[in-house]
């Protein structure tokens, strides 16, 4: 059995409970994290389903397909918060622009030219990908956007920017 199967017997074994059936959470709450396997967004913030959108990219960043998601998740599911939650020992922290993209050349034979949201500093990424959010005019809830460190090595979630 393949992975995709594997997860596919366990959704259908998973019963969603109270979890809302409309796709609005619970919380009225998005989180914005990174799409390392080693990050379980929802047993960090114990989050049961239902309870808030999690939207996952490489790095947890505020890219344009990120905003855009997060203006969906307010504009038609009923969002008012967002948490952005990065975490140390990110690929995207670790190599540079360069080195991401020719891993990708060198993966696909393909030329790779697109801008890709590597970062030196995990609190500055914090800060910019909140700042991104609370300037994006599409975002109609824009007052309660918080940014997080989760450190992996210790468990623990550490605040870095609230507003």
């Amino acid at each position: 059995m393949d992975a995709i199967d594997r997860v596919v017997m366990n959704a259908r074994l998973n019963h969603l409970g109270m979890a809302a059936r409309n796709g609005q959470p619970a919380l009225k709450l998005a989180v914005l994290t990174c799409m390392d396997a080693r990050v379980d967004p929802a047993a960090v913030l114990g989050l049961r389903p239902g309870d808030a959108h999690v939207i996952r990219n490489a790095g947890g960043r505020a890219t344009g397909d990120a905003l855009h998601a997060l203006a969906i998740s307010q504009a038609v599911l009923g969002t008012r918060e967002i948490l952005v939650m990065h975490h140390t020992d990110c690929a995207m922290n670790r190599f540079s622009q360069a080195e991401l993209a020719q891993r990708i050349v060198s993966a696909t034979n393909h030329p790779f030219h697109d801008e890709l949201e590597v970062f030196t500093d995990d609190n500055a990424a914090i800060i910019e990908d909140v700042g991104r959010i609370r300037v994006y005019a599409s975002l109609a809830h824009r007052d309660h956007v918080r940014g997080f460190l989760y450190e992996l090595a210790t468990d623990v979630l550490k605040e870095v920017i609230r507003q």
